[in-house]
């Protein structure tokens, strides 16, 4: 981060002592020695876009988060405080760009891609937590039953409880009806 303190000892917003953004930017670059091929090279950023930020022609760029996207890949090219320079680059863009109808589309597409992505989030833990708690039913009702099964065996009565007796004579006659209705 940069520090400068004046003669008074205050220290004074750092962006007002500089000037135009894309002179500084150039003038940062130059200092270090960084061709704009060499930025080019790692960050597969056009030449053409790097050119038009270091000259302030702003509508040349592409636009809306495109135009994040470059200041951040030239300042962390060449070194800088990525935050503070695309800061600085939006401060300066909307005072001297007027928003056009692309901006707004791609700032309203990135915002309902977001509210996309949230609903879809949302949507999968709803659907989560529904079935788990079934799951947790049909735990609960499971361990139920066979709980008052087992005591109920224990105790005696739940064989009375259940006519076995019945139903499995009723299910050998099906069976022979059935076994004998095949037979002719």
């Amino acid at each position: 981060m940069y520090l400068w303190k004046s003669p008074s000892g205050h220290n004074p917003d750092f962006w007002s002592l500089m000037g135009n953004f894309g002179e500084d930017l150039r003038a940062e670059r130059m200092s270090r020695g960084i061709a704009l091929e060499d930025i080019t090279q790692v960050t597969k950023i056009s030449q053409r876009h790097l050119v038009a930020l270091e000259q302030g022609r702003f509508r040349l760029l592409p636009g809306g988060i495109l135009s994040k996207g470059i200041v951040r890949g030239y300042a962390g090219a060449i070194g800088l405080d990525e935050r503070d320079w695309t800061e600085r680059f939006l401060q300066e863009y909307t005072s001297s760009v007027p928003e056009t109808d692309e901006d707004r589309g791609w700032t309203t597409f990135a915002a309902n891609v977001g509210k996309a992505r949230l609903q879809r989030r949302e949507a999968i833990e709803l659907r989560l937590r529904w079935i788990g708690a079934i799951v947790l039913l049909l735990i609960a009702g499971t361990a139920g039953f066979l709980a008052v099964r087992y005591f109920g065996v224990r105790a005696g009565w739940w064989s009375s409880m259940l006519p076995i007796h019945g139903a499995s004579a009723n299910a050998q006659a099906f069976i022979a009806r059935t076994t004998s209705w095949i037979k002719h």
